[in-house]
């Protein structure tokens, strides 16, 4: 029985684990979908109604996969706090918590239905190859976070100096000239704080042209990746 349920929750090659897999995603949209109408504003009690039956249903199917998968995982404690784990308790937690409890400030817990989204990435080929590559590229991914932090900061340092004087209540210290920094340096340019010195207006072209590359790097590091991954599994 065990063997079974396992071809079944697993994604194996047969009807049965497919039916399985499409069944979930199918429920798992439905609740994105219903957890988006909840915060229309002034809905009949009706309509609540029938979205917390929808609910009930969804969190009472993704609570049979969550305890099945733990029943036929070789190893429990692993899975449980494997990723997919994590995923799969995080996506039915909030229900529970809030269940029968009128507590506002339960209501934040809402949110963490949206893992929920993230338990489409077992069913989807194309996630499994991004999550690969994702992991392949890791370190080139931590030492481009890293460099991005340092030019973040000293962007905030640099644009201090020049702007401070002229514009002290945007730039009365590198923390708050921190929020130029960023979006300068991933080039949205909201336009709320800006230059207006000679030396801040140069300074934030320099910063402009590494924020392009900023921009390109990570891009090209996933890409790179991707086709990587694509080429492994072809290999398979």
């Amino acid at each position: 029985m065990r063997e079974k349920i396992k071809s079944i929750v697993e994604i194996n090659d047969n009807k049965l684990s497919r039916y399985f897999a499409f069944f979930i995603q199918a429920l798992i949209l439905i609740s994105i979908v219903t957890f988006s109408i909840e915060t229309i504003p002034n809905l009949k009690p009706q309509t609540k109604t029938i979205l917390y039956v929808v609910e009930v249903f969804c969190v009472s199917v993704f609570t049979v996969e969550y305890v099945l998968r733990i029943y036929v995982a070789d190893s429990k404690p692993k899975f449980i706090f494997s990723f997919f784990g994590i995923i799969d308790f995080l996506a039915i937690l909030p229900f529970y918590l809030s269940f029968g409890i009128d507590l506002r400030s339960l209501r934040a817990l809402r949110f963490l239905r949206l893992f929920r989204v993230l338990k489409l990435v077992r069913y989807n080929k194309a996630m499994n190859h991004f999550m690969r590559a994702i992991k392949s590229a890791k370190e080139e991914i931590f030492l481009f976070l890293f460099v991005t932090l340092i030019l973040i900061y000293f962007a905030a340092v640099g644009i201090y100096y020049f702007e401070n004087e002229a514009q002290p209540e945007h730039f009365s210290s590198i923390f708050e000239s921190l929020w130029w920094s960023i979006i300068t340096l991933t080039t949205v340019g909201y336009g709320d704080v800006y230059p207006i010195t000679v030396g801040g207006k140069v300074f934030t072209f320099f910063i402009l042209i590494i924020g392009l590359g900023i921009v390109a790097i990570p891009t090209g590091i996933i890409s790179s990746a991707l086709t990587k991954a694509l080429d492994t599994k072809e290999t398979e």
